[in-house]
């Protein structure tokens, strides 16, 4: 049984792979076996990120790239392609929010800052949507991949005060499944795309909204606590498991899916 979710032989590409979330998900899949492409703007952090999964044992490469960029992204494929030869694993994870983007409790709606508003969105939606186009030709070529998307709790219980990140997030989960028809129909069942929905995980972008700077719960961090049965906040590695049984064969029949992984906050009704 345990071969169904050996990844080892695999070539993996993460987007985002230089954030909390995407770092932790980039181990768990050299943990795995597969040899993982860290792909994120900051080079030196991708490089960090990969020297870190090499020392624990595992394969890795930096491969810098702006998801928004397609030449960008062209130029990183053609790299990967000259070392690893090819691509069997697409996890978009770059993704996120930005301060200009979220309204404060003293802000209207009216008050959303334009450039802010479309920043996250194109960061959201485009930077899965580009580096799909980009890497899943070398899937459709060999009629072979698997692309994960990272959605959010956001997209399916619209979080108050993020309008941008919840509505590009719901986005991602129609264009999972979206993307995940079209491989299916025209390329046949060897091609599979789902997304994790993760809940709520502290991150570098969300830490001022959830946590007080000496640690304590800012009134919105109370509220997530109290509205997530398992009374507390994900730790990024129990994003791993999912991500690993998603991108093996021991899901070969899931496509089109968005699996939560947030501590059964998905789940409850407040009462």
């Amino acid at each position: 049984m345990q071969e169904l979710f050996d990844l080892t032989g695999k070539v993996a590409v993460i987007t985002g792979g230089t954030g909390v979330l995407g770092g932790a998900m980039a181990t768990g899949l050299a943990k795995a076996g597969a040899s993982v492409a860290i792909l994120g703007r900051k080079e030196e952090k991708a490089i960090e990120v990969a020297k870190n999964i090499e020392n624990d044992g595992g394969t890795a490469m930096a491969l810098p790239a702006d998801v928004l960029k397609k030449e960008s992204l062209e130029t990183a494929k053609s790299k990967l392609i000259d070392k690893w030869g090819t691509i069997d694993i697409l996890v978009n994870a770059a993704g996120g929010n930005v301060p200009g983007a979220v309204i404060q409790p003293d802000q209207s709606f009216t008050d959303l800052e334009e450039v802010a508003l479309r920043e996250v969105v194109d960061l959201n939606q485009l930077g899965s949507v580009l580096p799909s186009v980009v890497f899943c030709s070398l899937m459709i070529e060999k009629k072979q991949g698997v692309v994960i998307n990272i959605s959010s709790m956001a997209a399916d219980r619209p979080i108050t005060r993020v309008l941008g990140y919840s509505t590009s997030k719901a986005g991602i989960d129609s264009f999972t499944k979206w993307l995940a028809v079209e491989m299916a129909q025209k390329y046949g069942d060897g091609i599979r795309v789902n997304a994790i929905a993760p809940g709520f995980f502290i991150a570098d972008q969300n830490r001022k909204l959830i946590l007080n700077e000496d640690g304590s719960l800012t009134d919105r961090g109370n509220k997530v606590i109290t509205n997530t049965p398992m009374g507390r906040f994900g730790e990024a590695d129990e994003l791993c498991g999912t991500l690993v049984w998603l991108c093996s064969d021991a899901s070969k029949f899931v496509t089109g899916a968005v699996i939560p992984v947030d501590g059964g906050f998905s789940a409850y009704s407040g009462v």
